[in-house]
């Protein structure tokens, strides 16, 4: 498990969310620590590196 900090898309807070290094692409709805609003996590790892990160609002 690897601490990522970043910016919620909703109250602009610097936020933390614990991602899952063994899983190569992920995607999955998370709550705002802060704000409790639904943030899309999609995170990619290479060999246990975060290659790629986006934290974005659901609403359309």
């Amino acid at each position: 498990m690897e601490e990522h900090f970043f910016q919620c898309p909703y109250c602009w807070e610097q936020i933390s969310m614990l991602l899952d290094t063994s899983v190569r692409e992920q995607t999955y709805i998370e709550d705002c620590e802060i704000c409790c609003n639904p943030i899309e996590i999609h995170a990619v790892f290479q060999e246990a590196e975060l290659q790629s990160f986006d934290a974005g609002s659901i609403e359309q």
